[in-house]
């Protein structure tokens, strides 16, 4: 039984624990059990046991990028916020799965260190927004990644290297291999000019708190672009901005956006996509594709 597992290897967890604070859409979700591994053994000690035992789990980065479904996962949630070490040398960072990258995207940034700054608008963990290849102003995080610790299916801690990760828009060999998981991430930055990167990123900083609602729950953009068009853009053609289903509503700010007004459920943030889906295909015959995970 999983209780007296984490028990007996003393895992901080807590039972029929909610997830609302863990996630960005801020949805009143809760799981059977969450558990905050200390260090990568732990979590490589956990995911065995889970696997072998085949529990349900789910490794949750900053939530920023889910939607849960229901009003409680009847599983293991893990957080790996404890794998959160860095390490700066000159241009070579190394850094855990469970920092934060705008934290990071700043550090650098302020150290006079170019590369990262396009993600000081990203609230993701690095080993999340990694699997997903995160990025903005046409950059992304395989622009800067040179090699991932991955604990893989046979529950090893192995070395990937940029070139293994098959990266591209939006995408990565995590998404495709789920029994595979971030542990570390090696990035190669560059020298560049501190003021000119601390403007750059003050400048961008302003543009987004004109043009997205920053000020409510969501979890960033909703849809992919589609090739040579913005989803954004579509959506606002069709009038679909307000459109509101319970709590969840299409940003009166930001078309490519859903916000929390209240207490929204991950079913209605769900039904909301789903009829923006829906027009859109009717009127352009352009299949939105999902950003975001939804987890049931």
């Amino acid at each position: 039984m999983i209780k007296n597992f984490i028990d007996k290897k003393e895992y901080e967890y807590y039972e029929d624990a909610s997830l609302k604070k863990y996630n960005t859409y801020r949805i009143d979700c809760k799981c059977k059990y969450l558990i905050f591994p200390g260090n990568k053994d732990e979590f490589r000690d956990l995911i065995k046991y889970l696997v072998l035992h085949d529990e349900k789990f789910l490794v949750l980065g900053n939530g920023s990028n889910v939607i849960f479904l229901n009003d409680y996962y009847d599983g293991v949630v893990i957080l790996l916020n404890k794998l959160n070490d860095l390490r700066i040398d000159g241009e070579d960072i190394e850094v855990g799965a469970g920092y934060s990258l705008q934290r990071l995207a700043v550090e650098t940034s302020t150290l006079g260190l170019e590369g990262l700054e396009f993600a000081t608008g990203i609230p993701g963990f690095v080993g999340a927004s990694v699997a997903m290849n995160a990025g903005a102003y046409q950059s992304s995080l395989s622009d800067v990644v040179t090699s991932v610790e991955v604990l893989n299916s046979d529950f090893e801690f192995v070395t990937m290297s940029n070139k293994e990760l098959e990266f591209a828009y939006r995408d990565s060999f995590f998404k495709h291999h789920p029994n595979y998981f971030v542990v570390s991430v090696c990035m190669k930055l560059k020298q560049g000019d501190k003021q000119e990167l601390l403007e750059r990123i003050s400048n961008r900083r302003v543009r987004r708190l004109e043009s997205q609602p920053l000020d409510m729950p969501s979890a960033g953009s909703v849809f992919r672009n589609p090739e040579g068009m913005h989803a954004w853009m579509l959506i606002d053609d069709l009038g679909l901005k307000g459109f509101t289903i319970g709590g969840a509503q299409v940003s009166l700010k930001h078309a490519n956006f859903i916000v929390n007004t209240g207490n929204a459920t991950g079913k209605e943030i769900v039904q909301v996509i789903d009829r923006v889906k829906e027009e859109v295909m009717e009127t352009y015959h352009v299949e939105l594709v999902l950003e975001q995970i939804i987890i049931e």
